[in-house]
Parts: C-alpha cells; structure tokens; sequence
C-alpha cells in the first residue's frame, strides 16, 4: 500500500492514512487502495475494533488537487465510475461488521467528512473542522449525501448542506457528528477508553447490533417485528448470548474467546 499504514494490536486495528504531503487528501488510488483495506480487515476473524486515524496535523483534507484538475477533463460516464467507487469506500465504513472509531484532527473535509459520518464513534481534537463545502464549489454533496442523512437527520443535513460551511469541534458535538472532543494531546488517551468501553461487549452482539440500526430505521413494523424477534431469539442460544448469560447469573465477566 502506498498511501495507508495497517497497525495490528491484539484485537484492535488501526487503518491509518499516510499521506502526509497532500494533508491525506483522496485521489483514485487512496480510494481504491482505502475500500481494498477495509473489505479484507473485515473479513480478518481476530479483528473486534476498527480505529481510522490519518498522520500528521491534517485527518483529510479532501479531494487531491490534482485529481481534481484531471476531472475536467473526463466525461461523465468516467465521472459516474469514480462517484461509484467514493460511494463503495464509504459504504464499506458503514457497514464494516465491527466498531469503527474516527480519530480526527484538524480539517476533515470531502472524503474525510464521508468517514466520520460512517463511523460508529467519532473522537475529535478541539481543533478539528468539518463541512460539506460541496455547493461553494458549484457541485453537490451526493455521495456523502445518503450516509449524512442517516447520521444527523435531514434538517440539520439542510442546514450545512445549503450553506457548505465550516463547523469547529464543538459544533460538530452539539449536531451529533463528534461523541468527544478533546485536546489533541489526549486524542489517543480518548480514543483508548472509548475501545476498553467497545471491548467489553459480545463481538457478534455488537455486529447484529450494527445491522439493527442500519435496517430497523427502513423497515414497516411488520418487517421490524419480523427481523428483530428472529434476531434476539437466534442470538440468545448462541454461543455468546449462552455466555453471557452465564456470566451474569455466576457474577462474574463474561469470556467472549470461550463463546
């Protein structure tokens, strides 16, 4: 890989974006290379949490300018292929099966504000920024768009997708984009509680739960009833569910490597 660094640490796996000379900006490969990494780390049996994390003082600054001056000239046949491939890789965050955490600092814009709003968990230093500045640039923010969406809703949506404007940290807590915001010195001691709370919790629970909140929101009642009742009766005679249980009626922790 030539823009990205895999860090393995028992359970946890850090994603890291390494392309320091650009502030991490995307281009094809970065896109294609991110989208590769994350369909084989989600297929890796030992890996529970997921931790997105960029080098250097920028987490992305968004589109490569030289990227970008190349689709001037593409059509748009070519243009549909590329906004195709950004909406896999942001896709591929979403529904990756296991907790996501977003270490951000600094600016995180285009591609970047596409990975906060698909993580599960979105640590931030007190001078990190996000927009989707999309509309200051004559073009719409609409691969993003229906990850967005999900996330905060489609007022809040209307609000900073009309207006492309920059919002700092602490907006970003308020709307829901960021879960902690902290100095940037404590960015991985945060980081690093959030995955001793995550690490608690049965791997599979935590992946079934990940597809109730992608699904649930899309279904009638009658579907929801359906697939949340197959749910919790398949996952109470698993193996975890029997472990957990176990471990609460014993008074003790649970073991998940046993389940």
């Amino acid at each position: 890989m030539n823009f990205l660094r895999i860090e393995r640490d028992g359970a946890v796996t850090r994603l890291v974006l390494a392309r320091v000379e650009t502030r991490n900006a995307f281009n094809a490969a970065m896109i294609s290379e991110l989208t590769h990494a994350l369909r084989t780390l989600s297929a890796e049996p030992e890996l529970r949490i997921l931790v997105l994390a960029a080098d250097g003082p920028t987490f992305c600054a968004g589109a490569d300018a030289n990227w970008m001056r190349e689709q001037k000239s593409v059509s748009e046949a070519e243009n549909l292929a590329d906004a195709e491939k950004l909406f896999d890789l942001f896709r591929s965050v979403y529904e990756f099966p296991h907790p996501v955490i977003a270490r951000v600092q600094g600016g995180a814009y285009g591609g970047g504000a596409g990975l906060i709003c698909c993580s599960d968990i979105v640590v931030m230093s007190e001078d990190a920024q996000t927009g989707f500045t999309e509309v200051r640039l004559g073009i719409v923010p609409a691969t993003i768009s229906a990850f967005v969406l999900r996330k905060l809703g489609e007022g809040r949506a209307r609000e900073l997708f009309l207006t492309g404007r920059r919002i700092g940290a602490a907006d970003c807590l308020r709307l829901g984009l960021a879960n902690e915001v902290v100095p940037a010195t404590e960015l991985d001691n945060a980081v690093a509680r959030w995955i001793n709370e995550l690490i608690l919790s049965g791997p599979t629970a935590q992946t079934m739960t990940k597809e109730l909140l992608r699904e649930v929101p899309l279904f009638s009642l009658d579907q929801a009833r359906t697939f949340t009742t197959q749910r919790i009766a398949r996952q109470r005679v698993s193996a975890e569910g029997q472990e957990g249980l176990s471990a609460l009626l014993e008074k003790r922790p649970p073991s998940w490597s046993k389940a």
